[in-house]
């Protein structure tokens, strides 16, 4: 007998922050409360996306630093 195919129904993960049930109306959050934590986090500066400066100040993208050789 084989198991059941993983693929046969969708997995829904939990909150984003703390891993409960999601409410629709709050995605991916399972409540306000959730939404503001992680809002703040964000308005707080907690979250980042790193970046690399050029000798000129600038910041560089991971596409002006390494672009691969384009195949024609």
């Amino acid at each position: 007998m084989s198991a059941p195919d993983e693929g046969d129904k969708p997995t829904v993960a939990g909150c984003a922050l703390c891993g409960k049930p999601r409410d629709p109306r709050y995605q991916p959050f399972c409540s306000k409360r959730c939404a503001d934590i992680d809002l703040g986090r964000w308005l707080g500066g907690r979250y980042a996306i790193p970046a690399h400066e050029t000798e000129d100040g600038m910041e560089a993208s991971p596409i002006d630093e390494e672009t691969p050789p384009r195949l024609n």
